[in-house]
């Protein structure tokens, strides 16, 4: 049967990993009940108990008292309970001990198995609670499997002292347009979201929410990890352009050229961690009106007006501007919508001159 040895390496378990023995005891104990019952073909109730303690395993064979018996295998008639025992009444359970034969080997293999798996179940739910307390981080991970369009990753987990890793998916969704991506690749990724559901528990990844390329500012902008420089708003078409909002209440501190850098290094190795995408870095303001003149960069804005109806306004352009403020396929004029979230209706100066003469 299990042998001393057991309970004893349950007790370095214990000592090592901080694992309470009675984890694994529940587990085992319904394991060698259903390694019995397979082993000997028998359906009756069967107990298994483990003593610690003793270092023991016994095996019983279970009936329940009860008025009318319905499973001979199962149940015990009163009458016949109190042939046994006097004092047995409806509903109690007697226990009878029994001896397992040939039944060591499949004892020891089935206890085996229940540790590892039960170890394996605990250090990953321990991992993962690791990581509920990381979604909106960035993280280097390595490229172990791409199935199916997915991308999946290994990130390391401080908790496993094993070194086991854990493994997280960037969806196609999440990968920027045109990356290609290769095994045993190093790349930076955004932890997106921590779905913990038991086994079908994973960590979603991202290289396209806006999220990774605030992430990645802070990894090059010493004054936003400080907290001197706050990002306000980022918004974003992965792979083609972002356009980020950031703020500094220090007056003494240029908040955008904090985040270009001297000579554009801090900005240019964002961009070339994306890729090559093209990034507008915007001065915030508290007044909606002004942040909406400064997110239509690179074009010039005449004047914004604010129109009937919530957060709605209208910028007006040089006619010659015009084209550069909305931007091609309306890219620039869509991410300004985004980054300052109100509604912008962009106007030539000759259409809204147009416009007020006919008004």
């Amino acid at each position: 049967m299990i042998k001393k040895e057991f309970f004893v390496a349950l007790e370095d378990l214990e000592k090592e990993k901080g694992i309470p023995q009675q984890t694994f005891i529940e587990a085992l104990e319904n394991a060698l009940v259903f390694a019995y019952k397979k082993h000997t073909g028998e359906s009756s109730g069967i107990t298994v108990k483990l003593n610690p303690e003793k270092k023991t395993v016994r095996f019983f064979s279970t009936k329940q008292v009860v008025d009318e018996v319905t499973d001979e295998e199962k149940q015990i008639s009163l009458e016949d309970a109190q042939e046994i025992k006097k004092s047995y009444k409806v509903g109690d359970v007697i226990e009878n001990e029994i001896e397992p034969k040939d039944f060591g080997r499949i004892a020891a293999q089935t206890a085996k198995q229940v540790v590892m798996q039960k170890l394996r179940e605990i250090e990953r739910q321990n991992a993962m609670n690791e990581f509920e307390d990381k979604e909106g981080e960035l993280l280097t991970c390595v490229v172990r499997r791409i199935e199916d369009k997915s991308v999946y990753v290994d990130i390391g987990s401080t908790v496993s002292n094993n070194g086991s890793q854990i493994e997280g998916v960037l969806m196609p969704n999440d990968q920027i347009p045109g990356e290609k991506y290769e095994l045993n690749q190093k790349i930076k990724v955004y932890v997106k979201k921590v779905r913990n559901a038991g086994r079908s528990a994973q960590i979603v990844v991202s290289r396209t929410a806006p999220g990774f390329v605030k992430s990645l500012f802070e990894n090059e902008v010493p004054e936003i990890k400080q907290g001197v420089v706050s990002v306000k708003a980022v918004a974003r078409e992965p792979g083609q352009r972002t356009k980020i909002a950031v703020y500094s209440e220090d007056p003494m501190v240029d908040a955008v050229g904090a985040c270009v850098g001297a000579k554009g290094a801090r900005v240019n190795a964002v961009v070339e961690e994306l890729g090559g995408e093209k990034i507008d870095i915007i001065p915030w303001s508290a007044d909606p009106l002004e942040f909406i003149a400064k997110a239509l960069s690179p074009a010039k804005v005449i004047k914004v007006m604010e129109l009937d109806g919530e957060n709605s306004a209208r910028a007006v352009v040089p006619d010659d501007k015009l084209s550069l403020a909305i931007g091609r396929d309306g890219q620039n004029a869509r991410l300004a919508v985004r980054l300052t979230g109100w509604k912008i209706d962009v106007k030539s100066e000759s259409a809204a001159l147009a416009m007020s003469e006919a008004e």
